[in-house]
C-alpha cells in the first residue's frame, strides 16, 4: 500500500514486554526541571546495553504540578521489576537529587496486584541521604520527604507505581538522501512528542545504526543491520532497501501500553510520509521470537 504516494511495506513492528514507571521532576524554572529530566534519563537508549530504556514523556505545567512548579514527566522501562526499582533509585539519586532546585513525584496510579491484597509500588528510599535531619511533611495531598541539602530542601515521594508497558515499537524511514530521511524522521519524532504516555528514547528519538540479534563475532550480542546500510546495497543480495533509497533511519518506542504505542507509530509515519524524498517506510520483527505485541503497518494507517 501507499501513504500520501510513499511505500508502506507489508509487514509488522514486534515489541515486547517491559515494567514502566513515571516520574515528575519540578523545578524552579522549566530549563532546571528540563536539564534534570534529561541527566536522568541518560544511557537509557536500548537494554541491548543500558541499564534501562529511558526518556522524556511530557511537559507538565505549574498549575497541574503538587508544588505549582513547571516540570517534565520521564518514563523508566526495564522488563525485570527489580531492575526497574535500582534504576529508579540510581536515577533520581544521582541525577535529580544532585540538581538544582529539583523536586520528584509519582506520576502513575498505583494498580492492584491480581490478588487485589496490595498496589503495584516500589520504594525509593532516598531520604537515608538526610543522615536523620530529614522530616515527613506534605505538599498539596501528597506526603513527601524533605531533605535538608545546601541549596535548601529537596521533596520526593518515596513511592513510585509501575505497570506492564509495551517495548520496541518501531518503524523505518528510508529516503532518497540521508537529508530527506533525516527530516522524515524528525518530523516522526516531533508528531510522536504530542502523544503523552511514550517515549522515544534513542538520541533524539533517532537510531542511525538500528541492529539485529547476533553477530559473526561470537561475543557480539548484536550486530549491524545489513539489510538496512545503504553502502552495501550492491554486497547484500538480500537488501531491503529499495532502489531509490540512500540512507534510512529508525524510530523505537515504549508506551504505557499496546494502544498508546500504536497511536504514536501511527503519528509518526503519518508525519514522515509528509516530508520530501521519503520513499519507503518499513518495521522490524523477529518472527514473533521477540515479544507477543504485532504491530501491522497496514493496519495503524487504517
Amino acid at each position: 500500500m501507499k501513504y500520501n504516494n510513499v511505500e508502506i511495506d507489508d509487514t509488522y513492528a514486534e515489541a515486547f514486554p517491559a515494567q514502566v514507571s513515571r516520574v515528575l521532576i519540578t523545578a524552579v524554572t522549566e530549563y532546571y526541571a528540563k536539564v534534570a529530566a534529561i541527566e536522568a534519563t541518560g544511557f537509557g537508549t536500548s537494554v541491548i546495553g543500558c541499564p534501562a530504556e529511558a526518556g522524556i514523556d511530557c511537559f507538565v505545567p505549574a498549575d497541574k504540578t503538587p508544588d505549582g512548579r513547571p516540570g517534565y514527566v520521564i518514563m523508566i522501562c526495564h522488563p525485570n521489576k527489580d531492575k526497574l526499582k535500582e534504576q529508579l533509585i540510581e536515577r533520581i539519586g544521582e541525577c535529580v537529587l544532585t540538581a538544582p532546585t529539583t523536586a520528584v513525584f509519582n506520576w502513575l496510579p498505583f494498580e492492584r496486584l491480581p490478588d487485589k491484597t496490595q498496589e503495584k509500588r516500589i520504594d525509593v528510599k532516598l531520604h537515608f541521604f538526610g543522615d536523620k535531619f530529614e522530616y515527613q511533611t506534605k505538599v498539596g495531598d501528597r506526603n513527601v520527604w524533605a531533605i535538608p541539602i545546601m541549596g535548601g530542601e529537596f521533596i520526593c515521594e518515596e513511592e513510585y507505581g509501575y505497570k506492564k508497558g509495551v517495548a520496541g515499537g518501531n518503524f523505518f524511514v528510508m529516503g532518497e538522501t540521508q537529508g530527506s530521511a533525516l527530516m522524515g524522521a524528525q518530523a516522526a519524532v516531533d508528531a510522536i512528542a504530542q502523544i503523552e504516555g511514550c517515549i522515544t528514547p534513542f538520541p533524539g528519538g533517532i537510531v542511525s545504526s538500528g541492529s539485529k540479534v547476533g553477530s559473526k563475532y561470537k561475543f557480539m550480542k548484536a550486530s549491524t543491520n545489513e539489510k538496512m546500510a545503504p553502502t552495501l546495497k550492491s554486497k547484500v543480495p538480500d537488501t531491503q532497501l529499495p532502489p531509490n533509497a540512500n540512507a534510512a533511519y529508525e524510530i523505537v518506542i515504549d508506551g504505557l501500553d499496546e494502544a498508546t504505542v500504536g497511536k504514536a507509530m501511527a503519528a509518526g509515519i503519518k508525519a514522515a510520509c509528509h516530508v520530501p524524498g521519503v520513499v519507503k517506510i518499513s518495521a522490524g520483527n523477529y518472527g514473533g521470537k521477540l515479544g507477543p505485541y504485532k504491530f501491522e503497518l497496514a493496519k495503524l494507517l487504517q
